[in-house]
């Protein structure tokens, strides 16, 4: 069985940006999101080792009218594409729980609805 299949929670596509200010001083890409995790994508490799835990500030799209929120992460894998570098989170805590779990829930409504998350510019709606 593939390991995606064991997951328990949906995961939402999502486009928002994401610091890990220990990792790199570069935003990153959040390119998914549940409530037991995320992944983010980064435009250069970065040295993370797995298990290590690492403070995660999510700036959700203009659209969603929810503020920045931070999580505490450990890392659960890594891997390098052709261009960019992917790392997967699992969520240990989230200090703003509210904010976090509307951004979940807001993206589960995109989801349910069909609405696609543009992009245009350096602006993310």
């Amino acid at each position: 069985m593939m390991k995606s299949n064991l997951r328990q929670c949906s995961r939402y596509s999502a486009m928002a940006h994401a610091l890990v200010s220990e990792l790199i001083p570069a935003e990153a890409v959040l390119r998914d999101l549940s409530v037991t995790g995320c992944r983010l994508e980064f435009s250069a490799a970065v040295a993370c080792g797995l298990g290590t835990r690492y403070r995660v500030t999510i700036i959700p799209e203009a659209r969603a009218s929810i503020e920045t929120f931070d999580l505490d992460a450990e890392v659960r894998w890594s891997r390098s594409e052709y261009d960019a570098f992917e790392v997967g989170f699992s969520i240990v805590i989230s200090p703003k729980g509210k904010a976090f779990l509307r951004y979940v829930d807001y993206l589960a409504y995109r989801a349910s609805e069909g609405n696609p998350i543009q992009i245009s510019a350096n602006v993310i709606t």
